[in-house]
């Protein structure tokens, strides 16, 4: 019974290919955003788009769109199966056959999913500039700002957050983000700011201090992309 009665090898598969699925439509999501004239953070080829029919200015990301679509297909497979072994009495039916169809139509595009992705994120072009221009519009490094009025200037974090709010809200005001404040209107928040403040609440410092384990900053990224490359695509030893 435990080698006949179920198909337990296959319903982890679906399983396995539905979560990878899921984890590729949320890139492409991501790629979909990014792609958009509301953010214009990345440029995709003609490879990855086609032309609207109707508009000819448009180029719709069609690769992300469609990468961001099957998983709807492969959790199905995974659901068809589910559904099909739940009622069976405990030993080998031929209901069981069932599992074929949904088995093969997900691994074939999982697999077509994994190179569409990959060849996506190879045809990515970045638009830096507009993604920095982002990064002041959110007030990225308020947290910054606040840790650092906690460390530099002895400030309770508590204080320090409402601090923070403060300036955030002049920001928003002024149409500015947190580091073109002048000097003499973040002291009129709080008069023991120096200028000194500016370093810290920098994109570029922000970023180069998330240094631990799992942190963004330039430097582990880049190992972490050496990593992921001798893991993925160096041949396998022995």
């Amino acid at each position: 019974m435990d080698s006949v009665s179920a198909r337990d090898h296959v319903t982890e598969f679906l399983f396995f290919a539905s979560m990878n699925a899921v984890h590729l439509s949320r890139l492409a999501e991501e790629v979909v955003n990014w792609n958009s004239d509301g953010f214009k953070f990345v440029n995709l080829t003609d490879a990855f788009t086609s032309g609207s029919s109707i508009m000819p200015q448009k180029k719709n990301p069609d690769a992300a769109e469609l990468l961001r679509a099957k998983p709807g297909r492969i959790i199905g497979s995974l659901n068809a199966l589910l559904i099909v072994m739940k009622g069976l009495p405990l030993s080998f039916m031929k209901d069981m056959q069932e599992d074929k169809e949904p088995m093969f139509d997900a691994a074939d595009n999982i697999s077509l999913c994994i190179r569409v992705a990959s060849g996506l994120i190879d045809d990515l072009e970045p638009y830096k500039d507009n993604m920095l221009a982002f990064l002041d519009r959110g007030f990225a490094t308020a947290t910054d700002l606040a840790d650092w009025l906690v460390v530099a200037l002895d400030i309770p974090f508590r204080e320090a957050h409402h601090i923070t709010g403060e300036l955030v809200a002049l920001g928003i005001k002024t149409g500015r983000g947190l580091a073109q404040i002048p000097l003499s209107e973040l002291q009129s928040v709080e008069p023991r700011i120096t200028n000194d403040i500016f370093d810290a609440i920098s994109n570029e410092t922000s970023l180069a201090a998330r240094k631990c384990f799992g942190g963004t900053a330039p430097d582990n990224v880049k190992a972490a992309c050496v990593r992921a490359r001798e893991r993925f695509l160096s041949p396998s030893k022995g």
